[in-house]
Formats: structure tokens, sequence, C-alpha cells
């Protein structure tokens, strides 16, 4: 039985770093009874080190209680996942994230404690990798991952921070929207905009929206629609 949470960010404009989300995080943990979270750091925002990235989330939980523990101080890190309590996946570069998680074999392993009922929570390059596969992230290709495959934890695909156009502006870039859509000229899989404050809370077979703003739903070969909090994702696969 899933049991996850998957958020657009880490940190909204106002707000300190997990604090939009820390109470529902926290409440999952408690019930639990987590008193450790395993961290995996390598999508490092910002070129961030490990243990840096690590003692980020580390401070915010342990306030909480809870210890925070980074993938990559354990020699057999397979063990890690297949050992934590829990699974924190922090955000940054999803080439990065993800060219790791392949190099060390972990992706599998990943998907299975997921499946099995370890509670999950992603925040942005950490919920690209709850999908299908990594190509609707909006990051740079710093990096060249074997794969593209993802955890598929869910039956579609997450573009985090995801952006509505801005009226009246200059900028003659591609927007969101128009990336999506150029993702399902050769990919029928669905894909959720997800904004800025919005998370997806997955128990067992449901997936429900959950934050202040709607999501953007995009399917091939069909007009976007606007989600509204409480929606069951699930219906989409």
């Amino acid at each position: 039985m899933r049991n996850m949470i998957i958020a657009s960010t880490s940190t909204i404009h106002g707000s300190g770093y997990l604090e939009y989300i820390l109470k529902n995080v926290t409440s999952v943990l408690n019930k639990l009874n987590v008193t450790e979270v395993l961290f995996i750091p390598y999508a490092r925002p910002g070129g961030i080190s490990h243990d840096d990235y690590t003692q980020k989330a580390h401070h915010v939980l342990f306030s909480q209680g809870i210890k925070v523990v980074g993938i990559h101080t354990f020699e057999n890190k397979i063990e890690a996942i297949e050992n934590a309590q829990a699974v924190f996946t922090g955000g940054g570069n999803t080439f990065q994230l993800v060219k790791m998680l392949h190099d060390l074999e972990l992706m599998t392993p990943l998907r299975k404690v997921i499946f099995n009922g370890t509670f999950y929570l992603g925040t942005s390059a950490g919920s690209n990798i709850c999908g299908l596969n990594m190509r609707t992230t909006n990051d740079m290709p710093i990096v060249q991952p074997s794969s593209f495959k993802t955890t598929g934890a869910v039956g579609y695909n997450i573009n985090p921070h995801y952006l509505d156009p801005i009226e009246g502006s200059t900028h003659k870039g591609e927007t969101r929207e128009q990336r999506i859509k150029e993702f399902h000229v050769y990919n029928n899989i669905p894909v959720i905009g997800l904004r800025e404050g919005s998370f997806i809370r997955i128990q067992g077979a449901q997936e429900i929206l959950h934050g202040p703003h709607t999501a953007r739903v995009f399917l091939q070969d069909q007009e976007p629609i606007e989600v509204k909090s409480g929606y069951d994702f699930a219906q989409l696969v």
C-alpha cells in the first residue's frame, strides 16, 4: 500500500524550507512512529554538498523530533533503502538525481519499498521520479542518465513548479503548456502541472490533490483541464 506525499516544491514564497507541508509530513511520520528518515540528496540544488543538503533537511525535521540520515553515508545503499522507516528525496536537478539512482542501482529498490508501504516524501525533483519517466522535468540536462525511466510510483508524469503564462509578458520562449504539448507528440502519458504550494497525498489507491491551487491535467490530443483540491488523479489511469 503506497503512502506518499508528492509535493511541487520544498519552499514556497515567504516561508521556510518544508514549512508549508511540515504539519502534513510530521502528522504522517508521527502516526507511523518514524524516528529516522533516509534522505536522498543526489539532486544537489545549486551544487550543494550531500552533507550540507542532508543537514538542511535534518535541521527542519529534527525540530519535530525526527532524525535525518543521508543515504550517501551508507556503504550498502540498497540495504539502507530496504531498511528505511521513511524516505525523503529532495529537489534540485532531476538529471543529476536520476543518473545517480541508476548508476547506484537504486531506482528499483526505491520503487519496491514505495509499493511495500514505506512512507515516501518527494519535493520537486524528488516528485519527478515518482512518475513513469523524467521527460517532463524543467531542469537543464547537466549530466546524462543511463535511462530516463523513474520509479513509476504513479501512472503519470509530474511537472513541478507549474507556471501559467503571464499576461502581457514580453517573454518569447515556450510556455510550460507548449513544452508539455511537445512531450505529447511522442508520449501518451498524462502529465500533472503541479503549482507551487500544492501536493498529492497518496494512500493506497487514492491520489488526492491538496493545497490552495488547482492543478492542470494534460492528456494527449485533448485540451488541458483544471482540477480542484480533492481531485483523485488515480482516475486518470
